[in-house]
């Protein structure tokens, strides 16, 4: 399979439809991370790439280049962090999930580096963990690399031919977590880019909370929906039938080949 622009080679979930969102399947099975029980939170650690790293085994992000490589114009280490840490925040804000930045790329659940063989815009990877028996997956490690030949900006101005840089990491954290595209536009995690919002819509909250859970300061009560569409999943085994290795490339895509329109 060649970049993910056109719809992914995967049934879509049950229960998504026009909920506006749609779980990530990786050989069929549902993927998130901690533990293997959906609506359960987790801690994940991210870090940047500070050399090249080659990943055989990945169908995208193979070879990640140190993160450096994104700096230049509009984007300093300085503001690549900051940004990086909102995108994050941003979803820690909308369910049960804490992210937290380690040194080592080598220990982090979530690498984020340049694209080494830069094409297209950003993309994700993820692979999990095999497990005996069936159920959800527990994800074992996730990339995202961005392109270094594009310009990058941070914030919106009409321009939407040069993407804002949170509002990407945001998408492809989204990935990196679970959720796939639901279709092309009106939420997040739509394969075409928008300066329309800037932040999850109702759909990619009930998507992630479905996976991990309201976050723990969300004092209001379980949303009725989320809650029966978890035990509907949950009850659910899937097998696999789809990928011969345990990764699948995602991405958020340019308009030349036309994923984002």
């Amino acid at each position: 399979m060649t970049a993910g622009l056109l719809p992914l080679a995967f049934p879509l979930p049950a229960y998504a439809g026009e909920a506006g969102y749609r779980l990530l399947e990786l050989d069929g099975y549902k993927v998130k991370w901690g533990e293997r029980r959906l609506g359960a939170g987790a801690s994940v650690s991210y870090a940047f790439a500070g050399k090249t790293l080659r990943f055989d085994d990945a169908r995208n992000c193979r070879d990640l280049a140190p993160i450096d490589a994104l700096f230049g114009g509009n984007l300093s280490r300085e503001t690549l962090a900051r940004e990086t840490a909102a995108a994050f925040r941003v979803w820690e804000r909308a369910a049960g999930l804490s992210f937290h930045e380690v040194d080592d790329a080598r220990e982090a659940d979530i690498i984020l580096g340049a694209q080494g063989q830069p094409r297209g815009r950003a993309f994700a990877n993820v692979s999990y963990a095999p497990d005996p028996e069936e159920g959800v997956r527990a994800i074992e490690q996730a990339l995202v690399c961005l392109n270094p030949d594009h310009e990058w900006k941070v914030g919106f101005d009409g321009d939407e031919d040069v993407y804002d840089i949170r509002y990407t990491l945001i998408h492809e954290i989204g990935h990196a977590i679970g959720l796939d595209h639901p279709g092309p536009s009106g939420q997040v995690m739509a394969f075409r880019y928008t300066e329309a919002f800037d932040d999850l819509q109702p759909g990619d909250l009930r998507g992630v909370q479905l996976l991990y859970g309201r976050a723990a300061d969300d004092g209001g009560p379980a949303n009725g929906v989320v809650t029966q569409l978890a035990q509907k999943v949950s009850d659910e085994a899937y097998h696999a039938n789809n990928l011969i290795d345990h990764s699948v490339i995602i991405t958020i895509e340019d308009k030349e080949i036309g994923s984002i329109r």
